[in-house]
């Protein structure tokens, strides 16, 4: 039988109270500390970066590979590290992912130069990348069907707790400690996770896991990877019709249609193409690209509006985001019994239409918003993300047979990486155009003196993130008046931005239609420790 579960061969004999080797809570638990550690650091290091800048002299390029370098890393590697976990065991490819991860903070907390920090970011990732579909592979084998979801949605709770602690607790340390404390931070957490996979998790092996590799694909695969989100990255630098752009993106086009002539032709493909002859499966995929488009690239202007528009600090913007996070922790495991009860199209749906309605309340925002109403949109936005978040991994990875279930949670995780570089990338390039197009007019119109060419070009780049150009020395009413242009301008494109991630929002609610309950949920090993 293509499901059956075979147990692989633990290394040494079982813990005292052996019981609790693979109990399906416990299990949860263990990865739910391991994923805590990628997520946390996913938003704690935007933080440290001007610490980190200033203390090693770094350039603007070089603090930017510090971000980049993590992302392609984790957006590179995902498919592949999920494709290790089914030929190795996910017990095995999460240990690794932990403790890898754990050491590489340590070094980048130790490092004296922004070279090694960078490298060292590198192999975060790439270490990151084995954690997120191994949890999802360890879950999907461990919970029975009827408990799965809510499994993922407490799984989702963890993320979402973990994302809004990023910036808060980033900016206290940072603050009262060092830069080296935002990765130091890692290294208990990680040793805790580590101690707990050790003795709790157990190796699910399905019987027809694949027995070889795909290295041609692979290294497909990784091409077309790195070239799309490289080009997404340096859109905004190099612009949209820039050859480099171009070049990268066709470079992106033509490794894709390469590997998937090739997993056609080889034994064992690292993405059985087969899949994707599951309409639920492809329709969740997109589902993820859409929403990470609209979530991720509408939240990067976010941040800009609070702490240079608002003038917050970034643990005050932090917690004015809390509304967002906490709805997601509260709506997960939430989500995840309504799921189970009803299946996932209408909690999917429903999620993605209030997603919409969040995007387009926020597209009203103005320089002056109150926290309140800020907070309701906020809310909204994280209560309509939180069954999208559980729904569609449930749909991704319980559609795929249970000996892909690695590759599946990769390829739900990449999905989202793209979703997010592609909203980033088109959503400034949105940002960028507004500006340009009303900035000119409204610096005119306030009566403030000209600009040369050379100089537009400059402040506008500013404009873009919020700040206003205001002259050290600038009389009050002259420093008020730019000010005024500058942020009116900024929200003017950020409103426009929030639209766009609202019609995509839309569009998601489109695809979510055609998703279902996932037609292998059955074949998880169920143990009986529920």
């Amino acid at each position: 039988m293509t499901d059956q579960i075979t147990l692989a061969k633990e290394s040494g004999p079982l813990p005292a109270g052996s019981g609790l080797r693979g109990h399906p809570w416990l299990t949860l638990v263990a990865v739910a500390i391991g994923v805590m550690v990628v997520t946390l650091d996913g938003t704690i290091v935007a933080v440290a970066n001007p610490a980190i800048q200033k203390d090693l002299g770094a350039s603007l390029a070089e603090v930017q590979w510090i971000t980049n370098g993590y992302l392609l890393a984790l957006a590179v590697s995902l498919i592949t590290a999920g494709k290790l976990g089914d030929r190795f065991g996910h017990r095995q490819t999460f240990l690794i992912g932990i403790a890898g991860f754990a050491l590489s903070s340590a070094a980048i907390g130790l490092s004296t130069g922004v070279g090694s920090v960078i490298g060292f970011r590198v192999a975060q990732g790439l270490f990151g990348a084995l954690l997120m579909p191994a949890a999802l592979g360890l879950l999907r084998a461990t919970f029975p069907a009827e408990k799965l979801n809510m499994a993922i949605g407490i799984w989702g709770m963890v993320i979402g707790a973990s994302t809004a602690a990023g910036p808060i607790v980033g900016g206290l340390l940072v603050e009262h400690v060092s830069w080296q404390s935002v990765f130091f931070v890692n290294v208990p957490v990680g040793a805790v996770a580590l101690l707990f996979g050790l003795f709790i998790l157990l190796d699910h092996r399905a019987e027809n896991a694949p027995r070889s590799f795909d290295l041609v694909g692979i290294v497909l695969l990784s091409a077309a990877m790195f070239s799309l989100v490289w080009a997404l990255i340096k859109a905004a630098e190099w612009g949209w019709g820039d050859t480099r752009t171009l070049l990268f993106l066709g470079a992106s086009v033509l490794c894709f249609a390469l590997f998937a002539v090739w997993e056609t032709k080889v034994s064992e493909p690292l993405i059985p193409l087969g899949l994707f002859r599951s309409l639920p499966l492809s329709a969740g995929t997109v589902l993820m690209v859409l929403m990470a488009f609209a979530f991720m690239g509408g939240l990067f202007f976010v941040t800009f509006y609070l702490q240079n528009v608002h003038g917050m600090s970034p643990v005050d913007s932090g917690l004015r985001l809390l509304p967002l996070t906490g709805m997601m922790i509260i709506g997960s495991p939430l989500a995840g019994a309504a799921i189970t009860k009803i299946g996932p199209r209408i909690p999917l749906v429903a999620g993605m239409v209030a997603t919409a309605a969040a995007c387009f309340g926020m597209a009203r925002l103005t320089p002056d918003t109150g926290t309140l109403t800020m907070s309701l949109w906020f809310a909204l936005l994280g209560l309509g993300l939180a069954p999208v978040m559980v729904g569609a991994t449930e749909v991704i990875v319980g559609n795929a047979p249970l000996e892909l279930s690695g590759v599946a949670g990769g390829l739900q995780q990449a999905a989202m990486q793209v979703g997010g570089s592609l909203g980033t990338a088109v959503l400034g390039a949105v940002m960028a155009a507004k500006v340009s197009d009303t900035f000119g007019d409204n610096w005119q119109g306030a009566g403030l003196p000209p600009l040369t060419p050379e100089q537009l070009d400059e402040v506008e780049k500013g404009v873009q993130v919020g700040i206003a150009p205001v002259p050290p020395g600038a009389p009050e009413q002259v420093a008020r008046t730019i000010s005024t242009v500058a942020h009116d301008t900024f929200v003017s494109g950020m409103n426009t931005a929030f639209t766009c991630a609202g019609v995509v929002a839309v569009l998601a609610a489109i695809v979510a239609c055609f998703t279902k309950r996932g037609q292998n949920a059955e074949a998880g090993a169920g143990a009986g420790h529920i």
